[in-house]
């Protein structure tokens, strides 16, 4: 059991609760964040694609996902929304509660044992991913009066998959270390050569075990880099685009086009409102 001290934060109405999972699950997890608002008003998030898998284990309301060119929104209670190479939309009704965990591509495929190109730019109810006996352990963390102690029971859950989880192949492994280290900056040419794969089968496997092809992991990559250095104020946005691998503004712009659905000047402004927009495939 890990020790843990749980202070809630106050985001204005919007209260999040941090904790850090088992020594063991942390090169495959991020972090545990739970989270709820005092209030009721409903809202309608951004979502941006970025290098994990989310899972949302909640407790409030079910809520809507949307991404660009569905006739209509599709409905999750708890689910898991694989890697994404386009933004999104959520709706929720008011008062969302419960727990986001985001993980690693290749911690996503051993913890969620199912190979991660088939949750590619979709969602899924959780229970469909992990089994029989989902629904029963959500309610459990939702009856549950304490954060610590909603962590503990996480922990040892993951733990449990863990123990059997598959392994990914090496030369996967090893390629998104590159591809992560690098910030996307390096070629599907070269990880191959690294690996002593083809090209061919490098893609087949990273995409079947990470969720996406290398070479578009990488521009995810890429472009998450440029959004962590907007920052605020006045962003240099040729430097931005210089540090991130892109020819010039004009193709930072391009990208974020692409991927998020709108200019880099308006999705800084969308950053700036609150519970306006997500840096994952779902949002707290």
């Amino acid at each position: 059991m890990t020790e843990r001290t749980i202070t809630p934060v106050d985001r204005g109405g919007w209260w999040l609760a941090a904790g850090r999972p088992h020594p063991a699950l942390r090169p495959h997890l991020r972090s545990y964040d739970g989270y709820w608002e005092e209030g009721t008003a409903p809202s309608r998030v951004r979502t941006l694609p970025f290098g994990a898998a989310v899972v949302i284990i909640n407790f409030g309301p079910r809520m809507l996902l949307e991404s660009p060119g569905d006739a209509a929104a599709t409905g999750y209670g708890s689910f898991v929304a694989g890697l994404d190479d386009r933004h999104g939309w959520y709706s929720h009704p008011g008062g969302p509660s419960g727990i986001q965990l985001d993980l690693t591509p290749l911690g996503a495929y051993r913890l969620l044992g199912t190979p991660m190109g088939r949750l590619a730019n979709i969602a899924a109810d959780l229970t469909d991913v992990l089994g029989p006996g989902t629904d029963a352990f959500v309610e459990r963390l939702a009856m549950t009066p304490d954060w610590a102690t909603r962590f503990d029971l996480l922990d040892a859950l993951l733990l449990r998959r863990l123990d059997r989880a598959p392994e990914p192949d090496p030369e996967v492994a090893w390629a998104w270390r590159r591809l992560a280290r690098e910030h996307g900056g390096v070629g599907v040419a070269e990880l191959a050569r690294e690996v002593g794969w083809s090209r061919k089968h490098l893609t087949h496997r990273f995409r079947d075990q990470a969720g996406l092809p290398p070479k578009v992991m990488a521009r995810v990559l890429r472009f998450q880099r440029a959004v962590e250095l907007m920052g605020g104020g006045a962003p240099d946005w040729g430097g931005i685009a210089a540090a991130c691998g892109y020819y010039d503004q004009a193709h930072l712009n391009r990208e974020f086009r692409a991927l998020a659905g709108c200019t880099p000047t308006a999705l800084l402004a969308s950053l700036a409102a609150p519970s306006a927009t997500a840096t994952s495939g779902s949002s707290v």
